[in-house]
């Protein structure tokens, strides 16, 4: 039975951080204060009101009005300031075809992330697609949970791909192991720090490991 391949979105599917940095530099503005969005590409893949609340110290009351400013940019505009990180669409094809179950993890909303993949025809790449909603918290161990259970996978059948910390903590959480992928938005050595089981430092280096898994 194949290795279930459950993969992050922001960061590691979809390169989304332009949409989100302006968004956050949109809701922030609205406090009174600013930043460069190259200083915001943190805000990438996390869930919000945790972020907003340790990047700027934002009660938790401050912190969801963020969130409700930040996404009244996101969702008519800065949600499409994005694009598939070229070669992934190849790498999930090739994956298909070898017989790999695939999924996705994410803590986006999950029908941002169902219309994101289906407006580049990659939604039937996925046998399941879990981001927040209702029933989870958002948070990645929630939408790990939420994933595997959809699939009937236990974790040690499981690997996530992701690219943040906040992957590796996830996973490590539901004990799967973590593949890091360095093109994506985590600092420089935050990966190691946080105890990636395997980082790849490009999609096709990603997609050669990814084919040698059982």
């Amino acid at each position: 039975m194949n290795t279930v391949i459950l993969f992050d979105f922001d960061g590691t599917v979809y390169d989304t951080v332009e949409g989100i940095t302006r968004s956050v530099q949109y809701a922030i503005r609205k406090q009174g204060l600013d930043a460069e969005p190259e200083a915001l590409r943190c805000f990438a893949g996390p869930p919000l009101v945790e972020k907003f609340m340790e990047v700027f110290g934002f009660d938790l009351e401050t912190a969801n009005q963020a969130v409700a400013d930040y996404r009244e940019r996101y969702r008519p505009i800065g949600m499409y300031e994005c694009r598939v990180f070229p070669g992934i669409k190849d790498v999930l094809l090739t994956l298909r075809d070898h017989g790999y179950t695939l999924g996705i993890a994410t803590s986006k909303p999950q029908p941002l992330a169902e219309e994101l993949l289906a407006r580049e025809d990659m939604l039937g790449l996925f046998d399941a697609i879990v981001g927040a909603r209702e029933d989870n918290d958002g948070t990645k161990a929630g939408v790990l949970r939420g994933v595997m259970a959809a699939l009937g996978a236990e974790p040690s059948r499981c690997v996530l791909v992701g690219d943040t910390k906040y992957d590796v903590a996830g996973a490590k959480t539901c004990g799967v192991a973590c593949v890091g992928v360095r093109y994506g938005y985590a600092a420089e050595g935050e990966l190691e720090a946080a105890g990636a089981d395997i980082l790849v430092d490009s999609i096709p280096a990603l997609g050669n490991y990814l084919l040698t898994l059982p």
